[in-house]
C-alpha cells in the first residue's frame, strides 16, 4: 500500500487549520487581555499593600531582624513591606495566569499553576512562623546572655549562642513542616546530633567550670560569714577584706592584695579577728 499526497484532501485540511486558528484567536486575545489586566492590577494592589505596611511601621520589625547576627552576617537586608508586597504581587499574577490558561483550554498548564497557587498560603504561613520564631530565639538569647553575665557565669556568650542556634534549628524544621515539607528524616537526625551536642557540652562545661560553680554557690551560702572591713586569717595569711564579688574576695595585707576564690570560705578554716 503506497501513500501519496494526492490521497490527502488538502483543501479540507487547510480549511480545518484556518477554522481552528480563527476560532482560537478570540480566546488567545482574551487570555492576553487577562494577563495584561492582571499585571496592572497585581502591580497596583502590591503598591497599595506596601504603602499600608509602611504606614503600620512593619519595617521596624524588619530592622530588628537585620540586627540579628545570622541575618547581619548573610548581608541580606530585610524590608518586610517590600517583601510581602512582592508576595502579594506574584500571588495575584498566578491567579490571573490560571484564568488565562482556563480561557485557552490548557488544563495541564492550568492545573500546574493552580497547584502552585494552592501551595502559596503554606509558604506564607511558614515565613511568618520563621520570622516570629527568629525574633523569639534572639530575645531568649539576649535574656540568657544578660542573666549569665549578671551572675558572673563564664562563657555567657557561648551559652547564649548555643541556645539561640538550638532554638533556630527547631524553628526552621517547624517552618518547613508548616510548608507541608516532610521533615521526619531531617528532624530525627538533627535531634540525635543536638542531643549528643547538648550532652557533650554539658559534660565539658561542667568539668571546665566546676570551680566557678563552687564559687557561685559559696556566694549564696557564705556571703554573710565575712564582710568588707573584717580582719581575717586564711591559709596563714592575715589581712583585711577589701572587696567581695560573686566569685572571689580580696584580702589586703600590709604589703599586697591577695585574691581568694569565694569557695575557700566553705572549704578552708577562717579566723575572724575582732
Amino acid at each position: 500500500m503506497t501513500f501519496s499526497l494526492f490521497n490527502l484532501n488538502l483543501p479540507g485540511v487547510l480549511g480545518d487549520l484556518v477554522s481552528g486558528f480563527i476560532n482560537g484567536v478570540p480566546n488567545f486575545i482574551s487570555a492576553i487581555a487577562i494577563i495584561l489586566i492582571g499585571l496592572f492590577v497585581s502591580k497596583l494592589v502590591a503598591k497599595m499593600v506596601r504603602k499600608l505596611l509602611e504606614s503600620l511601621k512593619v519595617d521596624a520589625l524588619g530592622e530588628k531582624l537585620n540586627e540579628i547576627d545570622v541575618v547581619a552576617k548573610s548581608n541580606v537586608e530585610i524590608k518586610l513591606s517590600a517583601f510581602f508586597s512582592k508576595i502579594i504581587y506574584y500571588v495575584l499574577v498566578l491567579f490571573f495566569l490560571v484564568m488565562a490558561t482556563d480561557v485557552l483550554n490548557m488544563p495541564a498548564v492550568s492545573d500546574l499553576v493552580a497547584s502552585i497557587f494552592k501551595f502559596i498560603p503554606n509558604v506564607i504561613a511558614a515565613l511568618l512562623f520563621l520570622i516570629i520564631g527568629l525574633l523569639i530565639a534572639d530575645f531568649i538569647r539576649n535574656v540568657v546572655l544578660t542573666a549569665c553575665t549578671s551572675l558572673g557565669i563564664p562563657s555567657a556568650k557561648l551559652i547564649a549562642g548555643f541556645i539561640f542556634y538550638f532554638l533556630l534549628i527547631n524553628v526552621v524544621i517547624s517552618a518547613l513542616g508548616q510548608a507541608q515539607i516532610n521533615t521526619e528524616f531531617l528532624s530525627q537526625n538533627i535531634s540525635l546530633v543536638i542531643g549528643g551536642g547538648v550532652l557533650a557540652f554539658a559534660i565539658g562545661y561542667g568539668f571546665a567550670s566546676k570551680n566557678v560553680v563552687a564559687n557561685y554557690l559559696a556566694s549564696f551560702y557564705s556571703k554573710d560569714k565575712i564582710a568588707i572591713g573584717d580582719k581575717i586569717t586564711i591559709e596563714n595569711v592575715t589581712g583585711t577584706v577589701d572587696h567581695i564579688d560573686k566569685s572571689s574576695f580580696v584580702l589586703k595585707t600590709d604589703s599586697s592584695k591577695i585574691i581568694f576564690p569565694l569557695s575557700k570560705i566553705t572549704s578552708e578554716k577562717i579566723e575572724i579577728h575582732h
